[in-house]
């Protein structure tokens, strides 16, 4: 949300809610859709008051109480000689597949007071793709919605074909008349109106309970366990930030199905679009956390296992080995309209895969995840080299989806490939820090094969072919007049030489020489590139430059944190203290909460981080952030080596 939205959003148990000021429901769309949602579906697309035959007036707006609950006080309009005869105290809270509301109504006469209270309710069953307002438009053939009124509200029914969705209402007392309502924007909605008689001073209560019914889930879900955050001690703006980070995982965490059908729990990538689980968001956010929560780790890794690709499927990307980037439960993947029920459409999810599974051995000892997943990783190691391109081209490469993704490194957007004019980049496609995750990926399988799978030749031939890709990758990538590496090289060979953050990411990955490795970290904190709040995606002045882009100049934290780790690998804490002061103050002027992406201006030109206007927020890998920058902050107290660490 941006920092002028005053709409409300609470989230609980992988559902989650956007109000207005007043507490309602109006059927937004774009940007901020408002709505009550669940599985890639609005399952209420109105909610509407009136008191005594209009719009109330807010005397204090929706305030979030707690991140899943919030408060208004709402009364008829009035004046000074003749003010409101009643009060309203509205209470809101969404759970699992819910939304409760409690209705108090007290009486400020003294005597009989008749309140007549109206509520205007439908459900669209819009899927989140059409709510975007892409321009994009989507056929339901034999679509039906129906309404029904029952004895304690009413239902709203959808179906379209064998996909069936549904909306309850329940309400207690049970209104007195169920009605059309002719001005509400579609047919199918309802308006349900009560009479109640208040004595003096008196108050009367509802109590409405809204449940959605999503295809294909259980009538009842379990609440996600969350998980005790005595992790940190919130004694300063990095502490805070990690209290706030952790309480935020706690809200973004979904059930799912594991390796062996077993239900994992794993933080999903962020509201309102990404409420599900992502292979990249999802391995970065559990690396950020392994040595707070390594149990997130884990079972990410099984979950991402579990939808790890079998066949060749050109719709969504499918191909043996390779690790998922999204996965959807709407109506519009189950009829394939869109590619995105599961769509793997992402060239570094199977490399973070092999990363993620050593590193929780690496930081926890517990070889078990790596036992039991060592036919997984050997074939994303298969992958990578096959249908991932290693063999073929020397590099991960991609081609760009136009029925998907154009890009399917992290900068994602048609566009964010892009040399110092701004032209995007054609495929195949090779981004530069894919061949850092993919060095990095084969020097820890290696070592997993050593160590864990007692495969000595499979471990050599990793590692031959880990050397291999580290030095060709200087011999193609690094641009010598820039003295920096190139974002990627196109379809063509040729390098893509707008200055990115992307670069960073290879301090992380370990793929440079110490002496590069300490001129790029040195470079990224130069100012075109570090805005005092973080480092940008693409350093001011190209062409291609723009603050408020998605990709092309904003900055991320995510991007920020995997460059701080980078940064304390080759023992360069003066920058990361840099990086980190700068993140932790923007994170201290959003209540402690980064969201997924702010404006690339400078510090100095306000007096706080410019918000980018349609930033998730809570996001899983912005959340996770403070962590990292804990991580990387603490690795550099401990090395205390004078001219940085040496790469191996």
């Amino acid at each position: 949300m941006t920092a002028a939205d005053t709409r409300v959003q609470l989230v609980r148990d992988a559902t989650f809610v956007r109000l207005d000021p007043g507490g309602g429901i109006t059927g937004l769309r774009g940007t901020a859709p408002d709505g009550l949602f669940l599985r890639d579906a609005r399952h209420l697309s109105l909610w509407q008051l009136t008191v005594d035959g209009a719009g109330p007036v807010p005397l204090v707006p929706a305030t979030a109480e707690t991140d899943h609950t919030a408060t208004s006080v709402l009364t008829p309009a009035g004046t000074r000689d003749d003010p409101p005869a009643y009060t309203v105290f509205r209470e809101q809270a969404v759970g699992a597949g819910t939304l409760t509301e409690h209705l108090r109504l007290v009486s400020n006469r003294p005597g009989p007071v008749t309140a007549r209270i109206d509520l205007t309710v439908d459900a669209d069953f819009a899927d989140l793709f059409e709510l975007r307002s892409d321009g994009r438009d989507y056929a339901k053939p034999d679509s039906r919605y129906e309404t029904r009124a029952t004895g304690g509200g009413a239902d709203f029914d959808y179906r379209r074909a064998e996909w069936h969705a549904r909306t309850t209402l329940t309400c207690r007392p049970a209104p007195d008349v169920v009605a059309d309502a002719p001005s509400a924007p579609r047919p199918t909605a309802r308006t349900l109106s009560w009479h109640l008689e208040l004595d003096a001073h008196e108050q009367a209560d509802l109590h409405l309970t809204v449940r959605a019914h999503p295809h294909g889930l259980p009538a009842r879900r379990p609440s996600v366990p969350r998980p005790h955050r005595g992790t940190v001690t919130a004694t300063d703006d990095l502490a805070r930030s990690c209290e706030r980070g952790l309480a935020d995982v706690d809200l973004l965490t979904i059930p799912v199905p594991g390796v062996d059908g077993e239900e994992v729990y794993v933080p999903a990538a962020g509201i309102p679009w990404f409420l599900t689980l992502f292979g990249r968001d999802s391995l970065l956010t559990s690396y950020f956390l392994l040595p707070y929560r390594p149990d997130t780790a884990a079972a990410t890794l099984s979950a991402l296992a579990a939808t790890q690709g079998r066949r060749h499927d050109s719709f969504s990307g499918e191909q043996p080995g390779r690790i998922v980037h999204e996965t959807r439960h709407g109506e519009l993947a189950h009829f394939r309209q869109v590619p995105y029920g599961r769509y793997y459409g992402a060239v570094d999810a199977t490399p973070l895969f092999l990363v993620l599974l050593h590193a929780h051995h690496e930081t926890t000892g517990d070889s078990s995840p790596a036992r039991r997943l060592e036919q997984h990783a050997r074939r994303a190691v298969d992958w990578m080299f096959t249908d991932g391109g290693l063999d073929k081209h020397g590099y991960l490469v991609y081609t760009p989806d136009p029925g998907g993704l154009i890009n399917q490194n992290w900068k994602d957007s048609a566009g964010a490939v892009c040399f110092t004019d701004g032209t995007q980049a054609p495929g195949p496609i090779a981004v530069s820090e894919a061949q850092g995750y993919a060095y990095d990926a084969l020097v820890r399988t290696a070592a997993l094969a050593r160590d864990i799978w007692r495969d000595e030749p499979y471990a050599r031939r990793l590692s031959e072919a880990a050397d291999r890709l580290r030095s060709r990758f200087v011999a193609d990538f690094w641009m010598p007049d820039a003295d920096f590496p190139a974002l990627a090289l196109d379809g063509d060979g040729r390098r893509v030489d707008a200055l990115a953050s992307d670069a960073g990411h290879l301090l992380w990955s370990g793929i440079l020489d110490t002496e590069r490795g300490h001129r790029v970290g040195r470079r990224l904190l130069e100012p075109d590139f570090f805005s005092g709040w973080a480092i940008r995606t693409l350093a001011a002045g190209q062409r291609s430059y723009h603050p408020l882009s998605y990709h092309r100049g904003s900055a991320w934290p995510h991007d920020n944190a995997v460059i701080a780790l980078g940064l304390a690998r080759y023992g360069l804490a003066d920058a990361v203290r840099t990086v980190a002061e700068g993140l932790v103050a923007a994170a201290a002027r959003h209540g402690h909460r980064l969201p997924e992406v702010i404006a690339g201006y400078d510090r100095s030109a306000t007096a706080g981080p410019v918000p980018y206007a349609h930033a998730c927020s809570p996001q899983a890998w912005a959340a996770a952030t403070p962590l990292a920058l804990r991580t990387a902050l603490q690795r550099c107290a401990q090395d205390d080596r004078p001219g940085g660490r040496v790469v191996p």
